[in-house]
């Protein structure tokens, strides 16, 4: 029981790792040769957990060597265009200036039905509606809607708004959240006096946040 423990544990903080070398992709935004590689780290790493007769070194070398070729072929991508559009292919629109492309969707084996959905998740229930669509490399759908469907902003009408900042998280389930302080130049002493004048104690909040002009938004644990 202690080796399958240990063996557990040098596999899992390797793997973690690994993960972490290899940046913070979600599994959606993969590249093929990313995606493959997770993959087969993840076959490589259960090997000597399925048999103890596996060396571990093994398996620990075979990890390092594909999170090397990963980094190496990343890299090469970098610097040359010809490589990255070998491995990770270019990106093909499917709609243009309004106008469904059929050849460019059979050759990506791209259906109707996966038009119509990727547009879904993206708040678009209407295919008109769209002026141009692209299927990116990671397979994601990105998309620019006609001109007379996007969603007015104080821009477009000649307004402007005062930059007011992220609303961060001061303080979580009872606890100040020191490390968010400074985006919006705040300070426990500052939270205490807020807090003082809606007359709640800091261990009544379930959430608070606040941003650089004071605006703030509380939650107690009673709703």
């Amino acid at each position: 029981m202690a080796v399958i423990l240990i063996r557990t544990l040098v596999l899992y903080v390797i793997v973690i790792l690994v993960v972490r070398l290899m940046g913070k992709r979600q599994i959606g935004q993969l590249q093929p040769t990313e995606l493959v590689v997770t993959i087969l780290l993840s076959e490589v790493a259960s090997m000597p957990l399925e048999d103890n007769d596996i060396p571990l070194i093994n398996s620990v070398f075979s990890v390092l060597l594909l999170a090397s070729l990963e980094i190496i072929s990343s890299a090469i991508a970098l610097k040359s265009g010809k490589y990255r559009r070998a491995v990770e292919g270019n990106a093909v629109f499917i709609i243009k200036e309004g106008k469904l492309d059929v050849k460019a969707i059979k050759k990506l084996r791209y259906s109707m039905d996966d038009l119509m959905e990727s547009l879904r998740q993206k708040d678009i229930f209407d295919v008109s509606d769209v002026e141009y669509a692209v299927v990116e490399t990671s397979g994601n759908l990105s998309v620019m809607l006609k001109a007379d469907k996007i969603p007015l902003t104080l821009k477009s009408i000649g307004e402007s708004a005062e930059e007011k900042g992220i609303p961060a998280v001061v303080i979580s389930d009872g606890k100040y959240i020191y490390s968010n302080f400074s985006l919006c130049r705040t300070s426990k002493d500052k939270i205490d006096k807020i807090l003082s004048g809606e007359k709640i104690s800091v261990d009544r909040i379930m959430l608070m946040t606040l941003d650089k002009k004071g605006n703030k938004y509380i939650i107690t644990r009673d709703g």
